[in-house]
């Protein structure tokens, strides 16, 4: 800073550029702040000692030297020190050329310019979040319970507590856990690397579409794809297709739907919220396609070599089990 400052006074002149730093004395720091505010200075050199706390209603440019190395919460911090009154302002990042800013660094850049919109504190922790990841919370320096059986099962049981709790019941914590629904229509289900082609974005973008809970929320993340990569190809296509199936699957209380070019099988759970009567007449109508294999499992056999025909094949199915269907 110091170097910056003797170069911006021998080309501005005397009295025309301030210095702040960290370890200047107080004293130092509030009469060059006093005179910039006051606007004695024009032009300030300072470090991130200026990123907390400062409010200069005259300042509206800022010019932030290797952007690169900076934290995402840093930059969003000096970013907002210039443009707080009715004066448009501009804050202007400086980096080395790209090849030499390693990734992280550039998804940084890439999200502060993205966010230009009051109120973003959300939207940024988010974005720092999937950049820096977790910390110990998801990480390996774990203690008590969660060192035990790990953050997810931790999470699902609290949430299950929590819920009844809410309910007005006593957790039973001997109750097993619900068995994840088991979805698999023999078809590429993924986000092809030439459609998404950034590694990171397509994990993120995997977990928000498993952790989707309804169909709506799928139907606005199908369309987010669409806006931000292109119209989805049949991979990509697939894979919404089957979470949907899972979803609706969860509903009937079917733990697994396997189905082929020749057919394939449904396995419900103990207790599955369907139209027993249309089961039956089902089987009763078509006992060459329809049988049952065990007490849970319905085998289904049919030509389904083509993958769309294989789902529509699969929705009519499910769509036949519904109790809202037969009411």
């Amino acid at each position: 800073a110091e170097e910056r400052f003797k170069h911006l006074r021998a080309a501005l002149g005397e009295g025309v550029v301030g210095l702040v730093h960290g370890q200047m004395p107080p004293a130092e720091k509030d009469a060059a702040m006093a005179k910039f505010v006051s606007g004695e200075t024009s032009v300030l050199v300072a470090t991130t000692v200026i990123e907390v706390g400062v409010n200069v209603p005259n300042a509206t440019i800022m010019m932030i030297e290797r952007a690169e190395s900076f934290g995402l919460a840093q930059l969003h911090q000096l970013r907002g020190r210039v443009g707080r009154s009715h004066h448009r302002a501009y804050a202007y990042l400086i980096t080395p050329p790209q090849k030499l800013i390693t990734a992280d660094a550039e998804k940084r850049l890439s999200a502060i310019e993205s966010i230009e919109d009051l109120g973003v504190g959300f939207t940024l922790a988010t974005h720092d979040l999937e950049i820096r990841g977790a910390g110990e919370l998801l990480g390996d320096e774990q203690s008590g319970q969660i060192q035990e059986i790990g953050f997810t099962l931790y999470t699902q049981l609290l949430e299950r507590a929590v819920d009844a709790l809410k309910s007005g019941r006593m957790p039973d914590i001997d109750a097993p856990l619900a068995k994840a629904t088991e979805v698999e229509l023999g078809t590429p289900a993924i986000l092809p690397s030439d459609y998404v082609d950034d590694v990171h974005t397509r994990l993120i973008l995997y977990k928000r579409i498993a952790n989707a809970k309804t169909g709506e929320e799928l139907d606005q993340l199908r369309v987010e794809l669409i806006n931000r990569f292109g119209l989805l190809p049949d991979p990509a296509k697939h894979l919404f297709d089957a979470t949907a199936c899972k979803l609706r699957c969860e509903v009937l209380g079917i733990t697994r739907l396997e189905s082929s070019a020749s057919g394939g099988r449904i396995v419900f759970n103990d207790e599955p919220d369907i139209d027993p009567g249309a089961l039956i007449t089902l089987i009763q109508k078509s006992p060459n396609e329809f049988r049952f294999d065990g007490k849970n499992t319905l085998r289904f056999s049919a030509d389904l070599e083509d993958p769309e025909q294989r789902l529509d094949y699969v929705g009519n199915l499910l769509d036949k089990f519904s109790l809202k269907e037969a009411a």
